[in-house]
């Protein structure tokens, strides 16, 4: 019977965190992101992350880490591919199906949704493929 690897856990949730960051920074949809939501940067300039923000997300990754790391060991799934197409059918069947409720019933703009649901597909999906190869 196969373990869960408890580092590879803890590298998946820091790479959650990272992808998160990096998501949302100005470098990638950080501005859309911001226009979207209605923020502006004059209130944003002097702001500071939350020490408990930053610890929630770290707690989140890794929960969703262990959560995918026990799918796919209960799954049998043992290479990048099989990871890959996991984490795609994970990918889906939820964040992009609660997203679409988000829009359908609760009038969030479709290109919020996008971001959000982009940012899910590369966490996850990265997160399946370094869980499923490295055992």
């Amino acid at each position: 019977m196969l373990r869960i690897n408890y580092l590879a856990v803890v590298v998946a949730a820091v790479a959650f965190f990272g992808v998160g960051a990096l998501w949302y920074s100005p470098l990638l949809f950080g501005n859309a992101y911001m226009r979207l939501r209605g923020i502006t940067s004059a209130a944003t300039t002097n702001a500071q992350i939350p020490v408990g923000g930053i610890i929630s997300e770290l707690v989140r990754g890794l929960v969703v880490a262990y959560v995918l790391a026990r799918l796919l060991i209960l799954l049998g799934v043992n290479n990048w591919l099989g990871a890959a197409q996991l984490g795609l059918w994970l990918w889906i069947g939820f964040p992009v199906m609660i997203l679409l409720s988000s829009v359908i019933h609760e009038n969030v703009p479709w290109p919020l949704a996008a971001i959000h649901s982009g940012d899910w597909f590369v966490k996850i999906t990265l997160m399946t493929v370094l869980l499923g190869v490295w055992r």
